[in-house]
C-alpha cells in the first residue's frame, strides 16, 4: 500500500469512529423531532421555570440547566460532536441560523394527534400543541430560512442528517395514568408506529437521504413505572426487577417500527435508514451495570429524586426544592425517573455511532457521504 492509500485508509478509519472537531464536517446540518430524550431547549422556551430549568439539571457537562433531561448532554449532542457539528439549537430560540441545523423535539410530545385523546377522555401534559405532525409542520414552515426552492432545499438535505427520535413512550405513559388497560394500549400500538412511519416517508419525499429512527425504552424498568405501577406476584416482575408487562409495549413498539423501516428501505433504495435502540442498551445496563461503570445495586434506582424504595415520587421530582441528586450521577443509568444521565446517553451515542445499537450505525452513513470531504483532507 503507498503512502497516499495508506494516508486515505487511516483518514477514512478516524471518521468512522468519531469525527474531529477540527475535520471537515460530513454532514450540513442535523434535523431532529422528538420528545424529552431529544429536546435541547425547547422545554425551556416554552416553560422557563418547568423542573429541568433548576439545578442538579445539567450540572454534570453545563453546570447550569439548558432544559435537556438529565445532569448532562442528551444523544444528539454527541452524534453532533461526532460529526464536528455544534450542539443543535432550539428550533423556538430567536435569531438562530438554522441552516447548520434545528431541534424541533419538545419535551412531553406525543406521536399521535391532541384529537386522538380527547376523544378517548385521556388527559395529557402539554403546554403548545407539538405532537409530531405539529414538529414536521414546523420545520417545512422553517425550509425557506434554510434553502430558497425545492431544488436546492433536495440536494441540501441530501448533505443533512434527520434524526425521528423516540415517539410513543409519552402516547404509552398518557394512558396509562388515564387508566387505560394493556389490550387498549396494545391496540394503539400498529396505529402508533403507523404514524411515525408516514412522518420518516413525509420527510424521504422531501429529499432526506440519511434518516435515523428510534425505537423505544423499556419502561417497565423506569422508577416511574415501577413506581406507581408496582405489584404484589412476584412472577409480574423479570429476572431484573422490571415489570415485564410494560416491557412488553417497548418490545412489540420496536418489532414494528423495525418492520416499518425495512419496508422504507425498499420504498425509498437510494436512502440510507438506520434504526436505533434505546430499549437494548438499557437492558444491557441492567444486566452488566460493572461492566459499563455503574455501581451494583442502583440499577432502577433515580440518581435525582426522593421517595422509596426507587428514589422517586412524582410530588418530590428532581429539580424541586429539598430533592437531592446522588453524588456521582456517572455511576446511575436512571437520572431523574424516566430520563438517564449523561453517561448513559454517552454509551447509546457511541453504541449508534459504531453499534451494536444501530441498523446499520450511523457512522456507515459516512461511507459514499462523506468521501469527497474526506478526498478534500488529502
Amino acid at each position: 500500500m503507498n503512502a497516499v492509500l495508506l494516508q486515505y485508509f487511516l483518514l477514512l478509519i478516524s471518521f468512522l469512529h468519531h469525527a474531529s472537531s477540527n475535520s471537515v464536517p460530513v454532514f450540513n446540518a442535523i434535523y431532529s423531532f422528538g420528545a424529552s430524550y431529544e429536546d435541547t431547549g425547547n422545554l425551556a422556551i416554552l416553560s422557563p421555570t418547568s423542573n429541568p430549568m433548576k439545578l442538579p439539571y445539567g450540572e454534570t457537562f453545563f453546570d447550569s440547566p439548558t432544559g435537556r433531561a438529565s445532569d448532562g448532554r442528551l444523544v444528539i449532542d454527541r452524534i453532533a460532536s461526532y460529526l464536528g457539528l455544534s450542539f443543535i439549537p432550539p428550533s423556538l430560540a430567536q435569531g438562530q441560523d438554522f441552516s447548520k441545523g434545528a431541534n424541533f423535539a419538545v419535551y412531553g410530545t406525543t406521536t399521535l394527534n391532541i384529537s386522538f385523546f380527547q376523544k378517548n377522555k385521556i388527559r395529557i401534559n402539554i403546554l403548545k400543541n407539538t405532537t409530531l405532525s405539529v414538529q414536521l409542520e414546523w420545520f417545512e414552515n422553517q425550509k425557506p430560512s434554510i434553502c430558497k426552492c425545492n431544488t436546492t432545499c433536495m440536494k441540501f438535505f441530501t448533505k443533512s442528517l434527520f434524526m425521528l427520535g423516540k415517539f410513543g413512550v409519552n402516547d404509552y405513559l398518557s394512558m396509562l395514568f388515564a387508566g387505560k388497560t394493556i389490550d387498549f394500549i396494545n391496540s394503539t400500538i400498529p396505529l402508533v408506529v403507523k404514524t411515525i412511519r408516514s412522518a420518516a416517508e413525509r420527510l424521504l419525499r422531501q429529499g432526506v437521504m440519511h434518516l435515523v429512527v428510534a425505537g423505544i425504552i423499556p419502561t417497565g424498568c423506569s422508577p416511574v413505572i415501577l413506581t406507581y405501577f408496582a405489584s404484589t406476584n412476584r412472577s409480574d416482575y423479570d429476572s431484573l426487577g422490571c415489570l415485564q408487562v410494560y416491557n412488553n409495549i417497548g418490545m412489540y413498539h420496536n418489532d414494528l417500527l423495525s418492520d416499518a423501516v425495512k419496508q422504507l428501505r425498499v420504498e425509498f433504495p437510494r436512502a440510507k435508514i438506520s434504526f436505533v435502540q434505546y430499549y437494548e442498551p438499557i437492558i444491557d445496563f441492567l444486566r452488566n451495570p460493572r461492566q459499563y461503570g455503574f455501581t451494583s445495586g442502583t440499577e432502577l434506582l433515580a440518581c435525582c429524586g426522593k421517595g422509596e424504595p426507587y428514589n422517586f415520587n412524582l410530588s418530590t421530582g428532581c429539580g424541586q426544592i429539598g430533592v437531592p441528586a446522588c453524588q456521582n450521577p456517572s455511576t446511575f443509568i436512571n437520572w431523574d425517573g424516566l430520563h438517564l444521565t449523561d453517561t448513559s446517553y454517552k454509551i447509546i451515542a457511541d453504541g449508534w455511532w459504531k453499534g451494536p445499537y444501530a441498523d446499520p450505525p450511523i457512522s456507515g452513513f459516512l461511507i459514499g457521504s462523506g468521501l469527497n470531504s474526506v478526498k478534500r483532507m488529502i
